[in-house]
């Protein structure tokens, strides 16, 4: 049974950073594209940043210089490092497998003072 599981949420005050980690479990997703999603409750999910297989990244303009997502194949696990958090990132974080419909749980981050 594959399984994605987000960790690492939590609050921070504006400016502050957070790690986010995504392990898989259940198959090898190294050969995949992986990606970071965020959802605000009554708006839909949008893209925070993806990576391929050969560790190429993209980013939502809105994150990008500030978020670098990663990827740690041996592990199975995929990273979002967030810095300079701004209170508009305030969201509920999801990991996926691109191309397919395995999701995390989701994790949430809150950015207030």
């Amino acid at each position: 049974q594959v399984r994605l599981v987000e960790s690492g949420g939590g609050l921070v005050q504006p400016g502050g950073s957070l790690r986010l980690a995504c392990t898989v479990s259940g198959s090898d997703f190294s050969g995949y594209t992986m990606g970071w999603y965020r959802q605000i409750p009554g708006n839909r999910r949008t893209t925070v940043a993806r990576i391929d297989s050969g560790g190429i990244a993209e980013y939502a303009d809105s994150v990008q210089g500030r978020f670098a997502i990663s990827r740690e194949n041996a592990k199975n696990t995929v990273y979002l490092q967030m810095n300079s958090l701004k209170p508009e990132d305030t969201a509920v974080y999801y990991c996926k497998v691109d191309f397919t419909n395995y999701w995390g749980q989701g994790t949430q981050v809150t950015v207030s003072s």
